[in-house]
């Protein structure tokens, strides 16, 4: 069974190294060329490919010439996309014998379009997946070949959820692979209308508003920290870079401040033990105010200076009282 792959990004790399091992020809592989403004944590498809002698092609605009008719020469039964970056026009989906597939980081059809393992933690869900689908010229909408569901922890980063989410797609293509080299591609309706999309992501999109529940926040926080750009706000006019907090109770205070403000929590106190004075001492933390509840700060970046845990307070010294713009 010949395939013609269309792939980028740690996934992409996961779709080539399953294809291979379950017997597949691939001719050739698209690829993107590394942009030099993006934070490239994920591995290399094309070094991956050219490891193995596979020719790699890194087309600016794959659906003009002379793609098409590239891979048109290249007689494929099947046509795979696992996180390759643009669409494939009606030529490119119309040339493999059989079908084109593509592997999505959601269980449609839910949360179609871009990003979805960002989204799904900015939204909170408990859980995601994977879909391998059929492609058509709208994103995402084809028929379901097969799905693989993934628990979201509500300590998961988009870095740890990505890990579970290879994993998977890797257990789902090892179960449909041997069906489609077969000829037998299973397919059911992709019903879009009882699901959602949502666009790509920006690193505007990671401004935090301070009116929302501690708890939307975190799930922010989460979905962009390290290696995405970060959640942040604004403090004396510079930016103020979130890049781990927790939602806390705000039981002890008197009452709930403003969302924005500054507090400082912790530090050394006196109290009474079997008649004598004793000094009891915890860590100092700095909390936010929320829409609900307060957000405790555990790293943060301002100023050029990274700082973690008690360190913030620090940091924060002259701050307490002040508020997050």
């Amino acid at each position: 069974m010949r395939a013609v792959v269309f792939a980028y990004h740690n996934m992409g790399i996961v779709g080539v190294r399953a294809l291979l091992s379950h017997g597949f020809e691939i001719p050739m592989v698209f690829s993107h060329a590394d942009d030099p403004r993006e934070n490239r944590w994920f591995g290399s498809v094309a070094g991956y490919c050219r490891e193995r002698g596979i020719p790699v092609h890194l087309a600016e605009n794959v659906n003009a010439p002379p793609w098409p008719a590239m891979i048109r020469a290249a007689s494929p039964d099947l046509l795979f996309s696992f996180y390759y970056r643009s669409m494939l026009g009606k030529e490119i989906l119309s040339i493999p014998r059989l079908c084109a597939m593509n592997l999505h980081g959601s269980l449609l059809p839910r949360y179609r379009g871009r990003a979805p393992v960002n989204w799904v933690l900015v939204k909170g869900e408990a859980e995601t997946g994977v879909t391998l689908h059929v492609m058509t010229e709208k994103p995402d909408a084809g028929d379901i070949v097969g799905q693989a569901a993934v628990p979201i922890c509500f300590e998961d980063t988009a870095l740890t959820l990505f890990a579970k989410m290879e994993a998977a797609a890797s257990l789902l293509l090892s179960e449909l692979l041997p069906k489609i080299a077969a000829g037998e591609i299973p397919r059911r309706r992709n019903e879009i209308e009882k699901g959602s999309y949502y666009g790509g992501r920006k690193p505007e999109d990671g401004r935090i508003d301070w009116r929302l529940p501690a708890v939307e926040i975190y799930n922010l926080v989460r979905a962009v920290t390290r290696p995405y750009p970060g959640a942040f706000s604004t403090l004396k006019g510079e930016k103020f870079l979130v890049w781990w907090a927790k939602p806390v109770s705000p039981e002890e205070l008197p009452e709930v401040p403003p969302p924005g403000t500054i507090l400082a929590a912790g530090g050394s106190s006196l109290r009474t033990a079997g008649g004598c004075l004793t000094t009891v001492r915890t860590e100092r933390r700095i909390l936010a105010g929320t829409g609900q509840g307060l957000l405790q700060l555990e790293e943060v970046e301002w100023r050029g200076k990274t700082a973690r845990g008690e360190g913030i307070a620090s940091l924060l010294e002259d701050e307490i009282g002040g508020r997050f713009e």
